[in-house]
């Protein structure tokens, strides 16, 4: 009998527990018993911040679902472009968001689960939308945003009580987070230069003027807090390898510092543009360079060659990009500060996220950082 009552008292401990569990992931309190500073995230861009939207693209030839993938990861492979964490988990947990943040394109994605934000980036997706059409299946830019607008945002309304006039209220407890730009150099200009025939220059301005309109469309949907993550030095990722003889390919370089600058124009044009918002520019551009020259100085041993094994360029069905499903793996990702052959490991995502968080160089964040943003 006491045997019983025992197992009784512990089976129901555990589902108090995860009750508990569950309901600290639907609803995020202060220790006063008031709402946070900020209730979660809305995430648009690319492979650097996907969470997994595009393990439910058929079609599609750039996934991450599989190991080496996530091999760090306490939940696996997840669809994540890194062995453990990107950059997204990391600015949740410094926001204190109970939960990660889930992918769009996952059916179980609705009811409470929308309350702290929904991830609507895409692996190989750009600002234009024929950025990715090497990649087969992506997600463009201009539809995580209608996704947004015609799904999430009415979810997200219904599930907080609120109805128009009070969603612009709502609206400012969430980050909006853009991660995208970088795609449409390498897999776009690059590979189709001779179609474009306009120069790196007027391809960039078109570039954050089509960007400019789409951040004033998620205004208009009642955004007030951005965060704009710049573009890496695409020029020194390790599936240029076998282009480049010494150092970094420059012009690919170029073309990421011009785009970087036209992001920095958008957020003093906003001022005016977007008069009650504000945006943070995080210069992952600068943060990644920093590393790649001084690897030593952060603990890093290899910044040149991937941590996984990557299908070259030169051989059959490869992309230069992605690991190889089940190969060869360094057994200290922590010394590698790429993973793939474009993505960086989550050791770099922590020092982007904490330099993103609490930096005061206007090098690495402008004109303000995430955590002074929340405070606004």
């Amino acid at each position: 009998m006491a045997k019983k009552a025992g197992r009784g008292f512990i089976l129901v401990c555990l589902q108090l527990l995860l009750c508990f569990s569950q309901l600290n992931c639907i609803r995020a309190k202060g220790e006063d018993g008031s709402d946070d500073e900020i209730k979660g995230m809305f995430v648009f861009g690319s492979s650097l911040v996907d969470n997994g939207n595009n393990n439910y693209l058929e079609n599609s030839t750039a996934k991450a679902d599989f190991l080496p993938y996530g091999i760090d990861f306490p939940k696996g492979p997840s669809g994540r472009f890194t062995n453990g964490k990107n950059v997204i988990d990391l600015l949740g947990e410094m926001l204190k968001l109970p939960c990660l943040i889930p992918p769009f394109s996952d059916p179980s994605t609705k009811g409470s689960k929308v309350v702290h934000g929904v991830n609507f980036a895409s692996g190989a997706s750009g600002i234009l939308d024929d950025t990715g059409f090497l990649a087969g299946q992506v997600i463009s830019l201009n539809q995580q945003i209608r996704n947004f607008e015609t799904v999430t945002l009415p979810e997200v309304k219904k599930q907080l009580g609120v109805n128009r006039r009070e969603n612009r209220k709502a609206m400012k407890k969430y980050m909006f987070i853009m991660g995208t730009g970088g795609n449409d150099y390498l897999f776009n200009y690059f590979v189709r230069k001779g179609e474009y025939n306009v120069s790196l220059e007027t391809f960039t301005v078109n570039l954050t003027t089509s960007l400019s309109h789409q951040l004033k469309k998620l205004y208009r949907l009642g955004a007030r807090k951005f965060v704009l993550m710049s573009v890496y030095p695409l020029g020194c990722s390790p599936m240029l390898n076998a282009l480049r003889k010494d150092g970094c390919i420059e012009v690919m370089n170029h073309a990421a510092i011009l785009f970087n600058d036209g992001l920095k124009s958008i957020i003093d044009a906003a001022k005016s543009d977007m008069p009650t918002s504000n945006l943070v520019l995080v210069n992952s551009y600068n943060i990644v360079t920093d590393i790649i020259q001084n690897p030593s100085s952060k603990g890093f041993k290899d910044a040149n060659n991937p941590c996984c094994e990557v299908v070259p360029l030169t051989q059959l069905a490869g992309n230069g990009v992605s690991c190889k499903k089940g190969g060869r793996i360094c057994m200290d990702r922590s010394a590698h500060v790429f993973f793939d052959g474009l993505h960086p490991t989550e050791k770099v995502n922590v020092e982007i996220a904490a330099k993103a968080f609490t930096s005061d160089l206007k090098t690495e964040v402008y004109p303000i950082n995430v955590n002074q943003l929340v405070q606004l």
